[in-house]
């Protein structure tokens, strides 16, 4: 773990999201990059007009006096923090920008109050998800915890998810968390017997760890809905975090198909980290 990148919105959560990365590498001695999207128009950026030029200079500078002021902040002093401030004009070049910094890492806020799979839908949070190759943390609220301890990764067990599986792996082993590994099993068209079960996990840990050592770490629990069997899986072991898979084309973690009830995503209040496949 390198460098963690921020975007920064001057928000209370995009606030949380810069303390949460100082936490994060601490123990891993990261660089942060605190990234500012000073989202102005083609028009302004490339006219050869002398007044909007200075209307160009105008913003910027206001941008990073109110960037500077946003960063000076106690929690900061100790950090490795730099600023940067780009001229892009939507959240999903943010993988640009990872990509040039070779990031191992995005850490940003959403403005959500739903569950896992709405907390990505509709925001600047959802564009970055979508396009981002390397992993991202979203969190709704305050992040509490000076480390990882517990995540939960919820999986399941496809071929697709093996290359997902090691990077998570080798991110959390950085953390110097503990991967709890969780299959969901469904009623109805979506339920499989525990033997149709065992082989799938038994072919997904072949091929991801070349064993099958951890057969019998892999934690199984029934539901009625995959979130529903994950949030409680995580509140049962006090994790501080889970861990999905998405798919690039939507940025919707794949494991939360299907309507979600209210009751059940309002207490998605944990950090949930993104994989894209």
């Amino acid at each position: 773990m390198n460098k963690i990148i921020v975007p920064i919105d001057f928000s209370e959560h995009s606030e949380y999201a810069l303390e949460a990365a100082v936490k994060l590498a601490k123990g891993n001695d990261a660089e942060i990059i605190a990234l500012h999207m000073l989202e102005m128009s083609d028009s302004v950026l490339t006219s050869t007009d002398s007044e909007q030029q200075q209307k160009a200079v105008f913003f910027l500078k206001l941008a990073e006096k109110r960037f500077n002021e946003f960063l000076d902040k106690p929690y900061l002093k100790e950090a490795n923090v730099t600023p940067l401030v780009k001229h892009f004009k939507v959240f999903s070049e943010v993988n640009d920008v990872a990509k040039d910094q070779g990031a191992d890492l995005i850490v940003m806020g959403s403005h959500g109050t739903s569950g896992l799979s709405e907390i990505f839908v509709g925001s600047n949070t959802e564009k970055v998800v979508r396009h981002s190759e390397v992993p991202v943390l979203v969190l709704k609220h305050k992040f509490n915890k000076d480390h990882l301890k517990d995540v939960v990764f919820a999986s399941d067990f496809s071929a697709e998810s093996v290359a997902v599986y090691q990077k998570a792996k080798t991110l959390f082993q950085d953390f110097k968390a503990k991967l709890h590994l969780l299959h969901v099993n469904l009623p109805s068209d979506r339920f499989r017997s525990t033997n149709e079960i065992d082989q799938t996990v038994s072919n997904f840990l072949m091929k991801a760890e070349g064993n099958l050592d951890k057969l019998s770490q892999i934690n199984f629990v029934s539901d009625y809905t995959v979130e529903k069997g994950v949030l409680n899986f995580a509140n049962k072991i006090g994790a501080d975090l889970i861990a999905v898979a998405t798919h690039g084309r939507t940025g919707i973690a794949h494991f939360f198909e299907g309507s979600i009830s209210e009751d059940i995503a309002n207490h998605a209040v944990l950090p949930v980290m993104t994989f894209k496949i």
